[in-house]
């Protein structure tokens, strides 16, 4: 059998799927079925029973983020969304459709290896999803929206979560160069590979060196984001980028002059506020944060 090329993923797996439409079964070897299967239960296994966090604050899988965020990491214990089910949810599925991808990828006759391998780099660790015909592979689930950006090849442009800081990370350790992203749109079922330009890649020595020397000082950097006008009145609000942000009280504490952030409940959802000049007129919510820090 001819070697298989990981430009031709998507395509293959594609193919390879075509018996379904004709109403005929798939050539599926029993040991990808078993693996499958196990693969499975690791996924739920995993997401039921998480492992204690590490103390190390630079992780493969955040070294992409920005300094400010993982500075305050370094310092803070504060929580976002740990009461919220339907995140649990998400974040389960999403381990599934993982090992779903996994699996086509088997059928469509391309090598998989080194699943959930654990690489290093300058003493920063990570678990890289797996190799696909020798070359670091990056499993995305994604929304219509950000399916985009690998299905387009525009992951470069906005990259907000570090996401080829962090496959830079895998290749670093593993020595090679060539590696890219399989994404799937959890919507569609669209599949897409992108692999980024070498350009587009960062210098991950130098990163974890610099993060390492940031997240020390006494200072925070400067804002990630810095905030947008709501409308025309002067008033101005967090970016979308900073609305998930679980230190967004205790990045903006000194907006507003120094009374923190406001939030407005208006018809488009909550609206953060880091500067009020016309007062608006729907209801503000009260939300009472307190700094935890790390001991």
């Amino acid at each position: 059998m001819k070697k298989k090329n990981l430009n031709t993923l998507v395509e293959d797996i594609y193919k390879s799927l075509e018996p379904l439409s004709k109403n005929k079964p798939l050539k599926v070897k029993e040991k990808d079925l078993d693996d499958f299967a196990e693969d499975m239960k690791e996924a739920l296994r995993g997401w039921a029973f998480p492992e204690e966090k590490s103390k190390n604050i630079l992780r493969m899988s955040n070294i992409g983020k920005p300094e400010r965020q993982l500075w305050f990491d370094a310092r803070s214990e504060v929580s976002q969304d740990i009461n919220n089910p339907s995140l649990f949810i998400k974040f389960l599925y999403g381990h599934l459709l993982e090992s779903v991808l996994i699996f086509l990828t088997k059928l469509s006759g391309h090598k998989v290896t080194d699943q959930q391998k654990q690489v290093s780099v300058k003493g920063v660790k990570g678990h890289m999803d797996c190799k696909i015909d020798g070359e670091v592979v990056d499993i995305k689930t994604a929304s219509s929206y950000a399916f985009k950006k690998f299905s387009e090849g525009t992951l470069a442009q906005e990259d907000s979560f570090g996401y080829i800081t962090q496959l830079s990370g895998y290749e670093e350790s593993e020595k090679t160069n060539k590696g890219g992203f399989l994404a799937v749109n959890k919507e569609t079922g669209e599949l897409a590979l992108f692999r980024p330009d070498e350009f587009d890649k960062p210098n991950v020595v130098k990163r974890i060196d610099n993060l390492k020397k940031i997240i020390k000082k006494d200072t925070p950097p400067e804002l990630c984001y810095q905030p947008i006008p709501d409308g025309t009145s002067g008033n101005m609000k967090l970016p979308r980028l900073c609305l998930y942000c679980r230190h967004k009280f205790n990045c903006h504490k000194d907006a507003n002059d120094g009374k923190g952030l406001r939030i407005f409940k208006y018809a488009r959802g909550q609206v953060f506020m880091t500067h009020i000049e016309s007062e608006p007129k729907v209801e503000e919510i009260y939300y009472e944060w307190k700094e935890s820090k790390k001991k």
